[in-house]
């Protein structure tokens, strides 16, 4: 029996959250044979080496790939893409692999695919169809639906919007959010085993922060942060937990902030990266997430806590209703935080449907996968609304 050859590429300590219960599912299928490459922010210190984890979690790395410039401007970033693109041609023209799976929306992925795709090499894509109008990852996103061939989407209303793009439905399937089924799959930490790990206690309030910045926004990243550590100030009696931004231009400036906020306010603490396993069991025992990280949007809201999304950046996704959407404005996000302290004094319970979850996703896309014809995905080609020949 042939084995088919799956490249999986990460680059993010988040992303790699999500692909995890899906490499462990290929990993173990013997129709498969699995090559893990890692590349961007896992193999940088600034933001915690975190390839150290996925060794870890017993998986073998099979490609370590340097991209990241010692610099998040625009001008960075457009160079890291071109390394990028230089390093995983010369990758995959050594290594063959049968398809490559890529996650998401990120710029080091967009140059990943374009290299994939002139290498005639399918790309299987999770998360296409979503909208984040605050970031130009939207367009990036767009873009590697468009180089791929076959796509997991993580609702129906993702699913219509890549066939409205032109991609054959019989290549698309909604399949689920894999991060939110990892939530029902884990054994999270007890409040103790999470305190003794992290150094810090939880108090009677406590928030979680995650910021990064608006790439597609005229203001500064300082203006735009600044507007949500003046929110914060009004709330000296609460732990305030922050994880550091990504490595989008802009990020720096936010991580740089962060850590003086922190040294300046005992009750905040921060992370580089606190990693999946200590990123869900520490939503547990908060009272609500601040920011506009996609997991505020996608994994929190099976926490049955709410989420304060700030600004654009995750503008257009589809949202549980205890979301509540604020402006970049310190007094809305201070009213927000009132808010979710005031229900929880009255012991209101939030009770989330949650639009990302689905049973058995990591084991659906691994079916779909084991059942695909290689010689189906070798051509693309774009089908029209209406035809149903196709």
């Amino acid at each position: 029996m042939i084995r088919k050859k799956i490249c999986i590429i990460t680059g993010t300590r988040a992303e790699y959250g999500l692909l995890k219960p899906l490499i462990q599912k290929v990993k173990n299928d013997q129709d498969f044979l699995v090559q893990l490459v890692v590349t961007g922010m896992h193999l940088s210190t600034e933001f915690g080496l975190t390839f150290n984890e996925i060794q870890k979690d017993g998986f073998q790395i099979d490609e370590k790939i340097e991209i990241l410039l010692s610099s998040d401007s625009a001008v960075a970033v457009s160079k890291a893409m071109g390394l990028a693109q230089i390093s995983f041609s010369e990758m995959f023209n050594r290594t063959l692999p049968d398809m490559v799976i890529i996650l998401g929306d990120r710029f080091e992925m967009l140059a990943i695919a374009i290299a994939a795709r002139i290498a005639n090499i399918p790309i299987i894509h999770l998360h296409g169809g979503e909208l984040t109008l605050g970031a130009y990852d939207d367009a990036f996103r767009h873009s590697i639906t468009k180089l791929s061939t076959l796509h997991f989407t993580s609702t129906e209303k993702y699913k219509n919007r890549v066939i409205q793009m032109g991609e054959p439905p019989k290549q698309v399937f909604n399949v689920g959010a894999l991060g939110v089924e990892s939530i029902h799959n884990l054994t999270l930490l007890t409040k103790t085993e999470l305190e003794n790990k992290l150094k810090f206690k939880f108090l009677g309030k406590n928030i979680l922060v995650t910021y990064h910045p608006e790439t597609d926004r005229n203001h500064s990243v300082e203006k735009q942060f600044n507007e949500i550590l003046n929110a914060l100030k009004y709330f000296d009696d609460a732990r305030i937990v922050f994880t550091k931004a990504n490595a989008d231009n802009g990020g720096r400036t936010i991580n740089k902030m962060i850590d003086e906020h922190v040294k300046k306010n005992s009750h905040a603490v921060c992370f580089t990266s606190l990693g999946q396993l200590n990123y869900l069991s520490c939503l547990q025992y908060v009272d609500v997430v601040l920011g506009n990280s996609s997991s505020g949007i996608i994994e929190v809201p099976s926490f049955n806590i709410p989420t304060i999304n700030v600004g654009d950046r995750q503008k257009g996704r589809v949202r549980a209703s205890q979301t509540i959407d604020v402006t970049l404005n310190d007094g809305e996000i201070r009213s927000a935080l009132n808010e979710a302290f005031l229900s929880k004094s009255k012991n209101e319970i939030v009770t989330n449907l949650n639009p990302y979850y689905q049973e058995n996703t990591a084991q659906k896309i691994v079916g779909i996968l084991k059942k695909t014809n290689l010689d189906d995905l070798s051509q693309k080609s774009f089908y029209d609304i209406g035809d149903e020949d196709q």
